[in-house]
């Protein structure tokens, strides 16, 4: 989308859906996928590694992130020898703590140092940004994935944050930064703005690209014009 073709920052799809990946891949503004079990389950995805292979089979050379599945340490680093297994361009999703707090650095590690490229998942703090980048080989290319989505549900602003965790990362050049569960096309601007390397975009945010440099008193008319039908159409009267 020309719209977006002087920024720096890359947008990743982020989803399940098979035919909606291969579509998104061979799209211009689409510079990778990234996909979660949340993501999965609502996708009605049964078989994982059928599933990944078949996506793999088709797309060889865009990135693409999947998540190990345990909650123990030991066979997440199995599960994530696994997955790496998959493709040359699979990155493998680890959380930054497991269900029980414990942490993964020793996961992340362990696979980093195997060569591995790990997307570590789930951050929303600058000690969780700074205990990835102390794990992550500076050999290898990975991603740190904040959620910065999830801050702003709590009230939060999650731009500090998000420019702190650039600074960290810097001390890796070859990590970047994922600007992971927006809400709103605006954080792709906001992400653009303070040079995050990448965001994640849902089916829904995708929906609304559209809608960007809309002229807004043409916006507004059809909102007027939107109030108005719906309205007429529900048989209310005064």
């Amino acid at each position: 989308m020309g719209k977006f073709s002087q920024f720096k920052t890359k947008i990743f799809a982020d989803g399940a859906n098979f035919e909606e990946m291969l579509v998104l891949a061979q799209t211009d503004f689409i510079s990778g996928l990234t996909t979660n079990p949340t993501l999965l389950r609502k996708a009605g995805v049964v078989d994982y590694e059928i599933f990944a292979k078949s996506v793999l089979e088709r797309l060889t050379t865009i990135p693409i992130s999947f998540e190990v599945l345990s909650d123990d340490l030991d066979e997440m680093i199995s599960q994530g020898e696994k997955i790496a297994a998959w493709g040359d361009n699979v990155y493998v999703k680890i959380p930054i703590t497991n269900t029980k707090r414990v942490g993964t650095s020793r996961v992340v590690k362990s696979l980093a140092d195997q060569g591995i490229r790990v997307n570590v998942t789930a951050l929303m703090t600058p000690h969780q940004v700074e205990q990835a980048a102390e794990s992550l080989n500076p050999n290898i290319a990975s991603y740190v994935s904040v959620f910065a989505g999830r801050i702003a549900d709590t009230g939060v602003d999650p731009v500090p944050l998000m420019k702190q965790s650039i600074e960290i990362l810097k001390s890796n050049p070859k990590a970047e930064l994922i600007w992971a569960s927006p809400r709103e096309v605006l954080n792709i601007f906001q992400a653009n703005e303070i040079g995050c390397h990448i965001i994640t975009v849902t089916s829904e945010i995708l929906s609304k690209l559209a809608l960007v440099n809309r002229n807004l008193d043409d916006y507004s008319l059809e909102t007027i014009k939107m109030l108005y039908d719906d309205g007429k159409e529900s048989g209310l009267s005064l």
